[in-house]
């Protein structure tokens, strides 16, 4: 009779301890689910945001850089325009000085 009933009990108790054993391997999986939808939700999440921040520096900085030398280029060609009418304009000056010159002679 003790006997029996001191079975039972191992019984019982390798019941529950193998339930706690399956339950612990259960709870390292759901873990290891977890963390590797962790882990590619964080490379997706970096990798977008890492592209968008490149994607707008890259827009900002071609940005600028194109304002500057449109500025530049239109300085230069301003100046050089500007240099170009005034030499014409000492060359209307001067042949019209001696045009004038020529009539009052």
């Amino acid at each position: 009779m003790i006997q029996e009933v001191a079975m039972k009990e191992n019984a019982v108790i390798t019941i529950i301890s193998i339930t706690i054993i399956v339950l612990n391997m259960m709870m390292i999986i759901v873990l290891d689910i977890k963390n590797a939808i962790m882990m590619a939700t964080m490379a997706e999440v970096t990798t977008v945001t890492m592209a968008e921040i490149m994607v707008a520096t890259m827009a900002e900085v071609t940005a600028v850089v194109m304002a500057e030398i449109t500025a530049a280029t239109m300085a230069e060609v301003t100046a050089v325009t500007m240099a170009e009418v005034t030499v014409v304009v000492k060359d209307v000056a001067a042949v019209g000085a001696g045009c004038f010159n020529l009539i009052n002679n």
